[in-house]
């Protein structure tokens, strides 16, 4: 593949506070097309909407990306991870971001002296015209359309009633302006698009879309346009809810004289009751699932297969980033919307969880420990990275998330179990039985050396012990241990707990019948 033919795609995030997960998979797409590809994949910044603008998204939103491992060759990144670079530039927008390739700004408030030239452009050669109404001109006559069930579409006032001197003299006078693209009637406008196939759009049902703001910053459509050409852009890969606006671009570069890129439109994320992924059904945000313990891994496999797979049959599941770089094409991208399905997240988690050493584990389990208060108020020794991977040994196929770690088993790091007697009880066991096979148990312990106190090691002696009436030694041993109905095998809980413990908390339960 020549030069002039290399794919270039794009991610254009817009800084409003954290990635939503559908946009995570716009960027994982688009990078998995470029690796594919051996094309390059960029990030820019779309900023112009400045009301929705966050301090310290761009940053964010950086730092999320990297961490996911998703990186990119072109566009904006942080100066304290990148310090020198030949044609690096420093943002003139974000004092931490440097801008590095050489199609910038890659911020898009740094570009409106361009987008006013091209949409000047658009003015003259009558594809754009100026709009003076008034915003309650503009909601008056969008709650009338409603009212009469049609369309809430401009009624082109200023296109058709306001004359070249009424322009001028507005102008000079500094009246506040839009500036509108002007859409032909009665027009098909047909593209293929690589998800969808073909698709069709009638112009007698598309809006005056605003192309400049009163700001003076440029809208979506607009600003998106020009960058893709002045980028060189062969492949734009968005959500769905953008396939409304398509004729809207598709028309710019006619009016421009530019070649358009090839688009593919990704299906709706969806919650489980197939509605919109909203914030109101879960969390939406990336960062949501980094907090609560998700492997960057199992993000990355999740999401790649909201709305892909590999086809063919293939029932694989599990991929490392470099498979999904081998086996992704747009073309297997489905159509139809894919449900958010939290379970299958948590399913990919545990597996991913389950394929870590107990020393990866306790590196990235530690943080989420030392959140819950069951741990700072335990003792020294239960904090002591030994007694935690024994405890993460225990749970490591129990795991869906780290946030999880010692959730379930709390009474590891207790000092002092309270529990009713009644739950030591093992079926219709009398107290004087209960007490004796405690006895038992803590005489089967007590006689086991350090050496041999190993999960493997306790559960051989014991279940010796048990002499065909499993359920009387070992329900009493494990409540004595835990003080909970449901628990870990005893043999995990006294190899977790260690010899001494055990026995004290042995002992403990023989005191309840005295």
């Amino acid at each position: 593949m020549d030069d002039a033919k290399k794919i270039r795609v794009r991610f254009a995030p817009s800084p409003t506070g954290y990635v939503h997960i559908g946009s995570l998979r716009t960027a994982l797409y688009d990078y998995l097309f470029a690796k594919k590809n051996s094309g390059d994949f960029i990030l820019k910044i779309e900023d112009t909407d400045r009301k929705r603008y966050v301090d310290g998204s761009v940053e964010s939103l950086i730092k999320s990306l990297s961490w996911l491992g998703i990186n990119w060759n072109e566009g904006v990144f942080l100066n304290e991870v990148i310090s020198e670079k030949n044609n690096s530039i420093k943002s003139k927008t974000y004092p931490t971001v440097l801008e590095i390739g050489g199609s910038g700004p890659y911020v898009q408030s740094e570009k409106l002296e361009i987008y006013k030239k091209y949409v000047d452009q658009l003015v003259r050669d009558g594809h754009a015209y100026y709009c003076f109404c008034e915003p309650e001109r503009l909601e008056k006559m969008r709650n009338d359309l409603i009212a009469e069930k049609k369309a809430p579409m401009y009624d082109r006032y200023c296109l058709h009633n306001v004359s070249e001197k009424d322009i001028n003299k507005n102008l000079k006078n500094n009246c506040r302006y839009t500036i509108r693209m002007k859409i032909p009637q009665g027009e098909i406008i047909e593209a293929q698009d690589l998800v969808r196939g073909k698709v069709k759009f009638n112009t007698d049902l598309i809006d005056d879309q605003i192309l400049l703001k009163s700001d003076g910053f440029p809208t979506y459509h607009l600003a998106n346009m020009i960058d893709d050409h002045e980028m060189g852009i062969t492949h734009v890969i968005r959500g769905e809810e953008w396939l409304p606006s398509l004729p809207k671009h598709l028309l710019l570069y006619r009016y421009f004289g530019w070649q358009a890129p090839k688009f593919a439109h990704l299906p709706l994320l969806l919650n489980p009751d197939k509605t919109k992924l909203s914030k109101r059904q879960g969390d939406v945000a990336v960062e949501d699932y980094i907090k609560k313990g998700y492997l960057k891994e199992a993000i990355i496999n999740f999401v790649a297969l909201l709305g892909w797979n590999p086809g063919a049959g293939e029932t694989q599941e599990i991929f490392s980033l470099s498979e999904l770089v081998q086996k992704f094409e747009l073309e297997k991208v489905h159509k139809a919307g894919a449900v958010f399905d939290l379970k299958k997240l948590n399913w990919i988690n545990a597996e991913y969880i389950k394929k870590l050493s107990i020393d990866d584990l306790y590196a990235k389990a530690l943080q989420f420990f030392e959140q819950k208060e069951f741990f700072k108020t335990a003792s020294a020794e239960k904090k002591l990275p030994e007694f935690l991977k024994k405890v993460l040994a225990v749970e490591l196929d129990r795991l869906s998330k780290l946030s999880d770690v010692g959730e379930n088993n709390q009474f590891f790091f207790a000092d002092n179990l309270v529990y009713e007697k009644k739950l030591l009880r093992w079926k219709e066991m009398n107290d004087a039985d209960l007490k004796k096979t405690l006895e038992k148990s803590k005489a089967i312990l007590k006689n086991i050396s350090i050496e041999n106190w190993t999960k493997e090691g306790l559960e051989e002696t014991l279940m010796e012990a048990t002499e065909d009436k499993r359920g009387e030694l070992l329900w009493p041993l494990r409540v004595a241990l835990t003080g909970a109905q449901k628990s870990p095998s005893p043999f995990e809980v006294a190899w977790v707990l260690g010899k001494t413990e055990s026995l004290k908390r042995i002992e403990r339960a023989i005191d309840l019948f005295d």
